[in-house]
Parts: C-alpha cells; sequence; structure tokens
C-alpha cells in the first residue's frame, strides 16, 4: 500500500513514522513544498524546541486547546504528554522538564528533535520529496492523484500535515473535494501599544499577573513582559490564543486590563497598604517598593496614579491609596495591533472538527483521506501544546492509515 504524507513538519514527519512502525510493508512518501523540512520545530522555543508540556492528566491537557479540548481528549487516551517523553526516550533523546511544566530535550537544541527524525526516516525508507508543492488532489475510485509542479503520483491514502494556513485561499483544494473550511485567524501573537510611555520599560518582566480583556470574560494568567513594541510574555499570548476569533473582530484594536499583582482581591491589597502605612508611615512612598516588581515599573505605576515618590506613605490619604490600588488591580492600556510571536506563527481555524473521525483521524466526507497538526481546526496556548497535538494525531493517523478501509 502507498501511503503519501502532505508537509514535512512536525505532524507530518510523526504521521510517517507511526505509519512505517505500524506497517513497515507501506511505502510511505512525505511531499515538502519547501526546501526544507521541520522548520517549525527548529525555530521553536528559541531554537530548543518545546517538545510537550508536564499536563500527565488527559482532561487536563485538553483544557489548553481554545479549539479542539473536547476533541483531543479521547485522542489523548491513545498518545499523551507521557507518550511523548516515552517515545522520544526509546529513540534516545531524553527530556527535562522546568518549573513552568514546558519540556525540552536534555540537548536544549531543536536540531536534536530534528536529527532523530531524519535518522529514523532513513531508516524506515521514507522517502522526502522536497521543493514539491501539491498543486491538485483527486480520488479516483479508491485510489488518489497527487499532482505536483513537475510530476504526478497515484497513492492509496494520503494524509494531510500541511500545518496552519494564515489565509483561507491556503485550503481551497480541501474545500473543492468536500471539506468544510473554519476561517484561519491569527493566534498566539503579541499586543501593540503604540505611544505608550511603558515601552520606555521595555525588558521589565513581572512573574504573575492576571490580564483581561476588557467587555469579556478571557483573561490570560503568568508572567508579562514589557517589550519596546507593547506587551508579550505567556499571560499575554494565552489571551491571544483564547481570544482569537473575538479579537480578529475587533480589528486588534481593544483595551486590557491588568492586575500586577496576579489575582489578588481589593480587601486584600487595601490591608497590606494600610500595614505598610501603620509600620512604614514615615517613608518615602518612592523608597519602600512592597511589591514583587522592579523599581522601575513601581516609579511608573506611581506616576501614572499621580502619586509624587516623594510623598510618605502616612500622608497618602484615601483619595490616592484607591488610584494605587486601581492601578495596581485594574491598569489599563489601549491595544492596537499585533506582532508575531518569534515567528511561531499559528492559526486558529481549519478543517472542521465534526468531519474528522478522531479515533483514526480519517475524514467523514473523503474515505482514505486522513488529517492531522494545525491544519485541523485545533490550536493550543504556548507551552508545548501546539506540538502535543501534532504528535497526537500524526500518531492516530498513522497507526489508523492501512487498517482503515
Amino acid at each position: 500500500m502507498k501511503i503519501a504524507i502532505i508537509g514535512a513538519g512536525a505532524a507530518g514527519y510523526f504521521a510517517a513514522l507511526s505509519a512505517k512502525n505500524s506497517f513497515p510493508e507501506c511505502d510511505v512518501q512525505v511531499f515538502e513544498k519547501t526546501g526544507k523540512v521541520l522548520s517549525k520545530v527548529k525555530i521553536s522555543g528559541g531554537g530548543r524546541c518545546n517538545v510537550t508540556h508536564a499536563s500527565y492528566e488527559n482532561r487536563t491537557l485538553a483544557k489548553h486547546y481554545p479549539r479542539g479540548e473536547n476533541y483531543l481528549k479521547k485522542a489523548f487516551e491513545v498518545f499523551n504528554a507521557k507518550s511523548t517523553i516515552e517515545w522520544f526516550s526509546k529513540r534516545g533523546v531524553e527530556m527535562k522538564t522546568y518549573p513552568d511544566g514546558c519540556i525540552f530535550p536534555l540537548s536544549n537544541d531543536s536540531q536534536t528533535i530534528i536529527d532523530c527524525f531524519e535518522n529514523e526516516a532513513r531508516k524506515f525508507g521514507i522517502q522526502i520529496h522536497l521543493n514539491a508543492a501539491i498543486i491538485g488532489i483527486s480520488k479516483i475510485e479508491n485510489s488518489f492523484e497527487i499532482v505536483t509542479r513537475d510530476d504526478s503520483f497515484v497513492f492509496d491514502k494520503v494524509i494531510v500535515t500541511t500545518g496552519g494556513q494564515p489565509k483561507r485561499s491556503g485550503l481551497e483544494w480541501l474545500e473543492k473535494i468536500g471539506h468544510s473550511i473554519v476561517d484561519p485567524v491569527p493566534s498566539l501573537y503579541t499586543f501593540n501599544m503604540p505611544e505608550n510611555p511603558i515601552r520606555e520599560l521595555m525588558g521589565n518582566v513581572v512573574e504573575k499577573t492576571s490580564v483581561k480583556i476588557e467587555g469579556t470574560k478571557l483573561i490570560g494568567k503568568g508572567p508579562l513582559l514589557i517589550t519596546h513594541w507593547g506587551m508579550s510574555g505567556p499571560a499575554i499570548l494565552q489571551l491571544s490564543a483564547w481570544g482569537a476569533r473575538i479579537l480578529a473582530t475587533k480589528e486588534y484594536r481593544f483595551a486590557i486590563l491588568v492586575n500586577w499583582l496576579d489575582d489578588k482581591k481589593e480587601d486584600e491589597l487595601r490591608k497590606e497598604l494600610d500595614d505598610i502605612i501603620l509600620n512604614h508611615g514615615l517613608k518615602m512612598v518612592g523608597n519602600l517598593n512592597p511589591f514583587p516588581i522592579t523599581n522601575r515599573l513601581w516609579h511608573f505605576l506611581l506616576q501614572k496614579s499621580d502619586i509624587l515618590s516623594e510623598i510618605r506613605w502616612k500622608d497618602l490619604g484615601k483619595r490616592n491609596l484607591n488610584k494605587l490600588l486601581n492601578t495596581f488591580l485594574n491598569d489599563r492600556y489601549e491595544v492596537s495591533g499585533k506582532t508575531t510571536f518569534k515567528e511561531e506563527f499559528v492559526t486558529a481555524g481549519g478543517i472542521l472538527l465534526s468531519e474528522v473521525e478522531f479515533k483514526t483521524m480519517e475524514s467523514k466526507i473523503v474515505p482514505g483521506l486522513f488529517f492531522a497538526g494545525e491544519i485541523l481546526d485545533i490550536d493550543g496556548i504556548t507551552g508545548g501544546f501546539n506540538f502535543q497535538s501534532a504528535w497526537t494525531t500524526g500518531f492516530i493517523a498513522g497507526k489508523n492509515v492501512c487498517s482503515v478501509t
């Protein structure tokens, strides 16, 4: 049996290797439109490759996907984060788990993952066609004809792993053979704040914040990084993922409310400030920063609250105290535009999930056609989740591609 895999990225390689492991007699060929394979793996995690996340309960793992959670719950019963670690370990690639749950290869180098995949592909005799963009695919009885610019091929089964597409036009060829497409929109991006003076504090990181999109229930939690264009960091990236569709409708113009003290409540903070006034009332506000933020950010937020650094804590008064409370718990910023996060472009949208049988990853519309990876309307937040869904769906597709009739 001949199997074509369209796309030599994370899901494509994993599907190819899964197919060959499950059905060694199958002829597996991978088609890649560019001259490079695994390009996203190469740049992921700053060149380190965030392989997966230390979330070992399947339902909990699935909750990290703004789109695809319910479908992935069952898929993770077949292949999950623990499975990923074991898969690489069997092939000599050990992992290291960091305090935030992110899992990277022990080498801290994405090339380790690429080498592992390429070595396995060579061992199994998987043929990789580079610079082989697919310009047409059609079903001919029980086979598929795949057409590139230079040639045409006939295969028994096809697994599509072309990744997320920034425009709907990149998915029209699948629409032509009967599939419904969920319009793609960007996910995992940072927020632009042109002309906002907070940009002067670029490089400042606050480890625990809670960020809300004004007028919605969307919240991102975790580290926040101030950049020369606005704000980034896990809290912001989470928001961009959970809010991908609603923020697209707003044309990326909206307001956020930052709680610089994680999810601390007003009464709790008021008591802390009252204690400071009681015990350190004679100290100047600018000289006593009681919070886990840099002194530069402390002075910036004081200025934003119209509080002089030279004023003593005991002389703050109720009005200034309320302003300080509001600034720390509900600090408002206007967002105007977005910036792609470190070239790690992720899209929400793709193949409508209800048209795919997740037990096998086979199309319910076109028998013999399978899907894996970001071509599906699945995307996760930052932290290794997008690769995990690629490994999982790729594994299932490869495992079933020759057994499904």
